[in-house]
């Protein structure tokens, strides 16, 4: 699949702010949050996931998101063919093994160096113009989704923003460092060897997430050079308990993304004494359900073909009628 690196560089932010969002959900402006003020219960938890983000420990950060019975489940799912959460709760998820394929190609650093050669060098200006449109872009098609609600509207249209002025004002044009870039991102994919279903698959989960880190890491990194510091983000998130009721709580955080202050709120839910994302374990449980009667689906199909196969066995060896 051929795919310019500009395409294959936006792409990359949306996958990495996924695990830096940390499945933020709605967004309130207000005064800073105290960093010295202990944390609460429910935000601890949601600070332990962004240090396993940063730390590029994807399967601790995996076994965090949900309870140990649900995760026993989801790697099961995995091996079944039914699931691939974790990779799932980014966004563009479908577009991460065709970025790997592209990149793990032999000839991939001279193609995709002679496209950014050709659509982006020199481009200075149009980049920023091309920079500020997708954050008036953005926003509008945020305000018009109503698959969100207003508070998600308003948490996305700060994300977009800080994006758009950060695009704007970072050296995306500069030939060294997207040759350094590229090096990067072909060498830790093709490490990988992870570009298509059959091999997550074959691996399992907790072996794919193993092998993927290195990439995410090498993705940070090379955002890092171009002045988006997702581990800044992440290090940098902050939380205060806005309110609780038994096992449901709502947390407010702050994060710091290209220059601006995030605001945004969490729910959590509390489950065998341990708080987790609500927005993930909902994710989860509609990834089991799914993966539930899929299993059904195929034990049925199994059924019926040894069925069959059986009574083309009996009449292949009953004697012929005289």
């Amino acid at each position: 699949m051929s795919m310019s690196f500009k395409s294959w560089q936006y792409r990359g932010h949306a996958l990495a702010l996924a695990l830096c969002g940390v499945a933020l959900l709605s967004a309130c402006k207000g005064d800073r949050i105290d960093p010295q003020a202990p944390a609460a219960e429910p935000v601890a938890a949601l600070q332990q996931l962004a240090r396993q983000v940063a730390d590029n420990d994807l399967i601790g950060y995996a076994r965090a998101s949900v309870p140990p019975a649900d995760y026993a489940r989801l790697q099961a799912a995995w091996s079944q063919g039914h699931s691939r959460w974790p990779l799932t709760e980014l966004p563009l998820d479908g577009q991460l093994l065709p970025m790997l394929a592209a990149l793990s190609q032999p000839d991939a650093p001279q193609r995709l160096q002679r496209s950014f050669d050709a659509q982006i060098a020199g481009q200075a200006t149009g980049v920023r113009q091309a920079a500020h449109s997708m954050g008036l872009f953005g926003v509008q098609y945020l305000r018009n989704q109503s698959d969100y609600t207003d508070a998600q509207r308003a948490h996305y249209s700060q994300v977009v923003n800080a994006l758009s002025k950060w695009a704007a004002a970072a050296p995306l044009t500069d030939k060294q460092r997207a040759r350094t870039t590229i090096t990067l991102l072909t060498a830790t994919a093709r490490t990988a060897g992870l570009s298509t279903d059959e091999q997550l698959q074959a691996a399992g989960m907790e072996p794919s997430l193993r092998r993927l880190a290195p990439f995410f890491k090498a993705f940070k990194t090379a955002l890092a050079s171009y002045g988006l510091s997702l581990d800044g983000a992440l290090t940098g998130l902050r939380g205060e308990l806005v309110s609780q009721l038994g096992n449901d709580a709502v947390v407010r955080v702050q994060y710091p993304l290209a220059g601006e202050q995030i605001d945004a709120q969490v729910r959590m839910t509390r489950r065998d004494g341990h708080w987790y994302v609500t927005r993930t374990l909902e994710d989860a449980q509609a990834v089991l359900q799914a993966a539930q009667v899929a299993q059904a689906e195929h034990d049925a199909r199994q059924g019926a073909d040894a069925e069959a196969a059986a009574q083309v066995k009996d009449g292949a060896s009953a004697p012929a009628k005289p």
